[in-house]
């Protein structure tokens, strides 16, 4: 049983709002955790605190900033299994895969800790004779974070390093669904973090709101989906603050030629049905030139009969349920819609019972052919385990499909065609871009989307610095 409140200037204080449970999704009627949601008062104490801390913290020299960090980060690593354990209890995902995430999101908050010793300014040449150009970077104040449900620990992470790193304070509100992780972290982060530069309050939309459209909050930074990522940004403009944005997904395996077609399919599974396809990077569309289609369909099915639907404590499982009813409801929903627009269900289709977990909120690996480009199903994001295979004829063909969505997080080809290959990477409208792999991001590659899927700087590797920090031009006249 996780019990917390909300962490406000190096204490836990009991939340003045509402309070609210966390369940099982594997078992509903188990409850994990209980918290007390912050009021609008205590938000505004939480940002205060983070000003007053940020002014100590900003003057601390970077490289002293990253060794502190380090010893945050050897923390969480020290409670790796305690932080997988909470992501499984509430998320629902198998162990294993959060045990993964722990690990992704330690290796991404070591590669953000060196780049506090890298240099982020610029020395230029001066248009004048006896001035000297300089372009500075310094912290950009406090920063606002709302992070979802579908990783616990990598997208708050994601946000508490670069923040931290580069001499900010940040208020966090993690998922109202899965908010255990972010506190064991911030409970990590007490004694060595100063007190105030990382604050978590707890809560659902009502705080998020206060939170983003507080006056002193200089940045804002969101993760999910672009609906609520455009209230947002329309809430954070009040301030003027800086936005840095991480919307939704539809993304598609462009499947042209391969020589291993086995190896394509096992890397086209993995990026849709991990983490239940509760990912924004999942593939929910595999593109398939048509003298593919028998084989890939074929193939894809094999794969997702293999899956084992269970608790993500059971060893035994390789998915486990949705994360709530809602979105459960959402997966179904949409698959009905796609089927009476005339996509065949191959695999799947329907709400899933496991046995001895009844209750729970399962839905089984979905396949979907003759799926039609202008059907909801291949236009919107549906975030689960559902994969829509559409067919093409041509290249050309192929990109209009790629591109005729309004996101653009991130696509793979799978093809030995240099020409093919060239014009995918040319011409996908997508943040991100893959060539013959899966959806898996690098550890210090900037990570972000274009189009309906991002505003703003991208989070992990050195670009991260164009939204945490602010940009100075400098001119000093010497003689």
């Amino acid at each position: 049983m996780y019990e917390y409140g909300n962490l406000i200037a190096g204490n836990w204080v009991k939340g003045e709002g509402g309070a609210f449970e966390t369940r099982n999704p594997a078992r509903p009627g188990e409850v994990i955790g209980r918290y007390v949601a912050a009021s609008a008062e205590q938000v505004a104490a939480a940002v205060a605190a983070a000003r007053e801390a940020q002014r100590a913290w900003r003057s601390v020299p970077s490289v002293e900033r990253g060794a502190t960090f380090g010893k945050f980060i050897a923390a969480l690593e020290a409670k790796a299994e305690d932080l997988a354990r909470s992501i499984t209890l509430e998320q629902g995902k198998p162990l294993a895969e959060s045990r993964g995430e722990v690990a992704k999101s330690c290796a991404e908050a070591r590669f953000m800790m060196g780049e506090a010793a890298r240099g982020h300014s610029q020395v230029l040449p001066s248009a004048r004779p006896g001035i000297r150009n300089m372009v500075l970077r310094r912290p950009r104040g406090v920063i606002a974070a709302i992070t979802p449900w579908n990783f616990p620990i990598l997208t708050p992470m994601r946000k508490i390093s670069p923040a931290l790193v580069f001499g900010n304070a940040i208020v966090l509100k993690p998922s109202e669904f899965t908010p255990s992780t972010a506190c064991l972290i911030a409970d990590a982060a007490r004694g060595i973090v100063p007190d105030g530069l990382l604050q978590i309050v707890n809560g659902g939309g009502p705080v998020g709101a206060a939170l983003v459209s507080s006056p002193g909050v200089e940045g804002v930074t969101f993760t999910g989906s672009a609906a609520t990522g455009k209230r947002i940004y329309a809430l954070a403009a009040q301030n003027l603050a800086e936005i840095s944005l991480e919307l939704g997904g539809k993304n598609a395996a462009v499947v042209n030629d391969t020589a291993d077609l086995g190896a394509c399919l096992d890397q086209i599974m993995a990026a849709a049905f991990m983490c239940a396809g509760q990912r924004c990077t999942a593939v929910s569309r595999v593109i398939v030139h048509r003298k593919m289609l028998s084989n890939v369909n074929d193939g894809l099915v094999e794969r997702a009969k293999r899956i084992v639907l269970g608790d993500g404590m059971d060893p035994a499982t390789t998915m486990g349920p949705l994360t709530n009813e809602a979105q459960r409801a959402r997966v179904v929903q949409m698959v009905e819609a796609g089927a009476k627009e005339g996509a065949e269900v191959l695999l799947g289709g329907r709400a899933a019972q496991v046995k001895g977990l009844e209750t729970g909120y399962f839905y089984p690996p979905t396949v979907l052919g003759k799926v039609a480009p202008t059907t909801r199903v291949a236009r919107e994001e549906i975030f689960g385990p559902v994969i829509s295979v559409l067919a093409y004829d041509s290249l050309d063909e192929a990109i209009s499909i790629l591109n005729g969505v309004e996101y653009g997080l991130t696509s793979a080809l799978f093809s030995n065609d240099n020409t093919v290959i060239q014009r995918f990477v040319d011409e996908s409208e997508s943040g991100m871009i893959h060539v013959n792999h899966g959806t898996i991001p690098d550890n210090h590659m900037p990570f972000g989307g274009v189009k309906a899927s991002g505003v703003g700087a991208y989070s992990v590797g050195a670009s991260a610095a164009n939204f945490y920090t602010t940009e100075h031009s400098v001119y000093v006249k010497y003689r």
